[in-house]
């Protein structure tokens, strides 16, 4: 066992003073008896237990005075992530400002775009090369060095403190890089570190693994595990073959990586996004997806951060269909992650763009409205990733729609080669055998800004940033946290430059990870401009959600029937309000049955007064009822 001090830094268990509360005995008290049940029940080693529970109490003590002020007051105001105010953005450090200094000298810029809730992508140690983006991470306590320090990384989240910025960084839990110590010990043939991964001298078990084992990358890393010829034994590897899976049946593995999480807690990270989660259990006979231990790392990883840090809130990365994400929550009573991404929404959002038809989205909108309102989502349009068109396929068939045809019709529009797209980007992990493949491109070249530009079309441009607004204005309509990819603000469009970079040209997701464009800042005030246009657009909807509360997630959410598939019609019920909103995802101006009435939120007239709205191809209305209000009926022209 490693000495506190090592581990913790220079208050590894200090007493206190003289009738001073015990605030984590008392912490560690209400999840005891259930932390150690299911601790037990996975590994059966008391000493383990006994051991994480000591070092628990020191990495609390350790814990900085302004970090256990702000637990104690998020403590008092439980969702206080749950409201409408929060609005998100995520970028990667070097293409937004250089390194982590640089993001500190422009929160400025942060700040004005409502941002509070910073999102910082991988940043901590991963080998030139083999990266993955900073998935593959050589060590969890060091930054990379092209991006700064440790320390720097901590003046930052005292910084976005002082600015009310909560922080958010990525903890990679699945595997390590083949460079992290522990793989180079195993490499090195140490048993000990060995046992930490998932090492087989024979075939016979790997390949029992592969019968049941779907692949992660069937076109970049076939089969899941890697043949390590200095070594003389096979490693498991799920994403990449230089990431090895970590064996979470060692309870070395879990308490370590345990440590790990509580590094960045006490470093001020206010959300630690848990990566791959479903992936983190093995088990031979099983797809070594979704299993329940996955379930019980996940509320232990709760029940310790309840103890430690209880301002710290986890963030799960469950790429999934609906019914296979609401599981990672947890239940009322024993929750597990405090927030999960909405991804089959995401995926959903592109493929009614695609469709113009909003069939799809509505019923799954259903399901997501249908879930506890204690669950909160993370909403995006875009991030750092490719775009997997995971959908509802026995549903799409109902409807003419099947699933391989359907993906190719997807990438087609998505890359620009139907002759009526508009979009532009680029596929990834194409498998030319199944006709598979992923998507990547930002918001505005897949709304039709970068093919407008480039070809000089202003009525083009028009629809494309009406339909950009639009998606966000859905986005932002949604309970949850809504949160931007940096450069989306301003319409920053692909970047194709990173095939001029040997170690990103292979990987087209780089297309949409370029460098921020900060010359395209200056046009946010030059009237016009496709930039003044869209960020003060974002603005004004984000200005707006921040005042309503029937944004907050316990308002009541539910669709509504449109008569019309291009149309979507959205409502949400607070305690003094109630907001509709009226999406139109068709390139036709479409006339919406509308009786309620009520006042468009953005200009301030009456809604609807004559039994109808009127909305342009790709427009939409946000709107309050005002039931007892005599209204005088309103369209918007095309």
């Amino acid at each position: 066992m490693k000495e506190k001090k090592d581990i913790f830094g220079e208050r590894p268990d200090g007493e206190r003073p003289a009738g001073e509360k015990d605030i984590f005995g008392e912490r560690l008290a209400v999840h005891y008896d259930e932390l150690k049940w299911l601790y037990m029940e996975l590994y059966n080693d008391e000493a383990h237990f006994t051991e994480l529970c000591d070092n628990l109490r020191g990495i609390y003590n350790a814990r900085k005075a302004s970090l256990k002020a702000l637990d104690a007051k998020r403590e008092a105001d439980p969702e206080w992530f749950r409201g409408s105010g929060l609005l998100g953005m995520m970028m990667y450090v070097g293409q937004f400002a250089g390194n982590l200094k640089g993001v500190a000298e422009h929160l400025d810029y942060v700040k004005s775009c409502g941002v509070n809730y910073l999102h910082l992508m991988p940043l901590m140690e991963s080998p030139a090369g083999r990266s993955d983006g900073g998935y593959a991470v050589a060590d969890f306590r060091k930054v990379q060095k092209e991006l700064g320090t440790v320390e720097d990384l901590e003046a930052l989240a005292v910084q976005c403190h002082e600015q009310g910025i909560s922080l958010c960084m990525d903890f990679v839990m699945n595997h390590t890089s083949e460079d992290h110590e522990w793989a180079r010990r195993a490499r090195a043939g140490e048993k000990e570190y060995q046992d930490r991964y998932f090492f087989y001298d024979r075939w016979e078990i790997p390949m029992q693994f592969e019968k049941t084992v779907p692949q992660v990358f069937p076109t970049t890393a076939p089969g899941n595990f890697t043949w390590l010829p200095d070594v003389g034994k096979h490693v498991m590897t799920s994403f990449y073959p230089y990431q090895w899976d970590l064996n979470y049946a060692n309870p070395v593995v879990f308490n370590e990586m345990v440590y790990n999480y509580l590094f960045l807690a006490n470093l001020g990270i206010d959300v630690i996004r848990l990566d791959a989660v479903p992936y983190i259990w093995k088990e031979l006979g099983t797809t070594c997806r979704n299993l329940p231990q996955v379930h019980t790392l996940v509320r232990m990883m709760r029940m310790i951060g309840e103890a430690v840090c209880p301002g710290v809130l986890l963030l799960g990365e469950v790429v999934m269909e609906p019914v296979k994400v609401a599981p990672y929550f947890g239940t009322v009573e024993k929750p597990e992650c405090h927030m999960l991404y909405n991804v089959t929404t995401m995926a959903t959002i592109w493929h009614t763009v695609a469709t113009q038809d909003v069939r799809l989205l509505k019923k799954q909108l259903d399901i997501v409205y249908g879930l506890p309102a204690e669950y909160t989502f993370l909403n995006y349009l875009r991030c750092h990733d490719d775009i997997g068109w995971g959908l509802d396929y026995d549903t799409l068939s109902q409807w003419g729609m099947q699933q391989i045809p359907h993906k190719q019709f997807l990438n087609d529009f998505f890359t620009g080669r139907l002759e009526d797209s508009f979009s532009r980007g680029e596929l990834y992990n194409n498998d030319p055998i199944t006709r598979d493949a992923r998507f990547c491109g930002t918001t505005a070249s897949m709304c039709g800004v970068e093919k407008a530009g480039f070809c000089g079309d202003e009525h083009g441009m028009e629809r494309a940033i009406r339909l950009d607004v639009m998606l966000h204005a859905f986005m932002l309509f949604q309970a949850g946290i809504p949160v931007i990819y940096s450069g989306d603000e301003v319409g920053q469009v692909n970047d194709y430059s990173y095939k001029e970079d040997p170690e990103k040209r292979m990987d087209s997701r780089y297309i949409h990870r370029g460098v921020f464009q900060w010359n395209l800042v200056k046009n946010i005030e030059k009237e016009g401009t496709v930039q003044e246009r869209l960020f003060k657009s974002l603005r004004k909807l984000e200005t707006l959600r921040a005042e309503h509360e029937a944004f907050e997630a316990r308002a009541k959410a539910e669709t509504c029937e449109s008569g019309d598939d291009g149309v979507l019609i959205l409502k949400r019920t607070g305690t003094a309000e109630t907001l509709f909103g009226i999406f139109n995802f068709s390139r036709e101006r479409k006339e919406v049955p509308w009786t309620e009435g009520g006042t468009d939120l953005l200009t301030g007239e009456r809604i609807g007064g004559d039994g109808k709205v009127w909305l342009r191809p790709y427009d939409f209305v946000w709107g309050i009822l005002e039931p007892d209000c005599r209204r005088a009926g309103t369209a918007r022209e095309a």
